[in-house]
């Protein structure tokens, strides 16, 4: 199996869970469901994950896929700091429109206690490369400081949505995340700026 065609079948499974999770529940939610809605195999299922359980931690998946799609359509003329704070604002709009709070707070929890990999943290992703990259250009441009590593800012940044996703959660959605974050991601990226 090649690999875009193993991918594109992994994707099919997360893609289908996600859905089905939001929409009936993670409890209610079979396995069989999810391979009847990605129109996979129970072969193909097995292969990727142990369980349902182990899609909890595909969450990362769908916020990379989301990030990927963002970048095909970034406006060239926006600054750095502004192209930092539209995806967060389409990355918390998803969350907010289509992962049930349950569920965000299912996978935000088993990052806290898993033996294994924490795939939030995982730097070989989509999302920390996007940033990195970003963050790179705005410091050789001289919009952002050069007083911080590249490394820094982004663990600051990725620390910020963190934080504020899991503030969402304890407070049980009781307000909206997109309006709270723009209000508060600016002021942890001023100590970004130059």
């Amino acid at each position: 199996m090649s690999k875009k065609t193993s991918r594109n079948t992994k994707g099919k499974i997360i893609v289908a869970a996600w859905k089905l999770f939001y929409e009936q529940g993670y409890d209610d939610t079979t396995v069989e469901e999810i391979i009847e809605e990605s129109g996979t195999s129970k072969g193909s299922f097995y292969h990727y994950f142990t369980g349902k359980d182990a899609l909890l931690s595909s969450l990362s998946y769908m916020f990379d896929e989301k990030y990927e799609e963002l970048t095909e359509t970034l406006p060239e003329n926006m600054s750095a700091f502004e192209t930092l704070l539209y995806l967060n604002k389409e990355l918390f709009t998803m969350v907010e429109n289509s992962i049930s709070l349950d569920l965000l707070a299912k996978l935000l929890s088993s990052q806290l206690v898993t033996k294994g990999e924490k795939h939030l943290l995982d730097h070989n992703r989509t999302y920390y490369k996007l940033l990195r990259k970003i963050i790179s250009k705005a410091q050789e441009a001289g919009e952002f400081t050069q007083e911080k590593s590249v490394n820094d800012m982004v663990k600051i940044y990725a620390l910020c949505e963190r934080a504020l996703l899991y503030d969402w959660c304890l407070s049980d959605g009781s307000y909206s995340l997109c309006r709270y974050a723009e209000e508060l991601l600016p002021v942890f990226l001023l100590s970004f700026k130059k």
